[in-house]
């Protein structure tokens, strides 16, 4: 099972939302800008996300998107779900049963892959659930003082200098 890379472009949404200054919106051109994604393409993945209700979106001038709950309420399976739909890995077009027409093997053989792929959909779906947002950026910065940073006129990695020049 691959996930399509508009899970990637959505966590990296996400993350982007997590760390932005809460009281400034940010764009959608911004972070299609930061991204490197077509902007037509970010809207449909930032809509997705809308109505799942993990991001809002604020039209206007002042307008933007922002998380719509804190990153250890987001959980991992909410965004591929948001993205992917409920897990599924086997598709179950029902080739064996075409294969083979006997009838009772075929429908036994069906029961067994059926069963076993629904297991594997639980314990990725268990695996998903059990980790948030908050998990994976506490992780990446190695703290749980996760920067805020307003996205709109400012980069990480100026934050993470200036950051160092207070320290110093």
């Amino acid at each position: 099972m691959q996930l399509t890379k508009g899970v990637e472009q959505a966590i990296c949404i996400i993350v982007i939302l997590s760390t932005q200054d809460k009281n400034v919106p940010l764009s959608s051109n911004e972070i299609s800008k930061r991204l490197e994604v077509s902007p037509s393409y970010l809207k449909k993945i930032i809509r997705k996300l809308v109505v799942k209700e993990i991001i809002t979106s604020v039209p206007g001038n002042n307008g933007g998107l922002s998380l719509a709950k804190s990153t250890d309420k987001i959980k991992n399976l909410e965004i591929i779900e948001a993205m992917e739909g409920p897990i599924k890995m086997f598709p179950d077009t029902g080739l064996i049963e075409k294969a083979f027409k006997d009838g009772e093997c075929a429908e036994k053989g069906m029961d067994v892959l059926r069963h076993m792929f629904s297991q594997a959909d639980a314990l990725l779906m268990e695996f998903f659930s059990r980790q948030t947002v908050a998990d994976l950026l506490k992780e990446s910065f190695g703290k749980t003082d996760i920067p805020t940073i307003n996205w709109n006129s400012e980069s990480l990695s100026e934050l993470i200098v200036k950051r160092k020049g207070e320290k110093e």
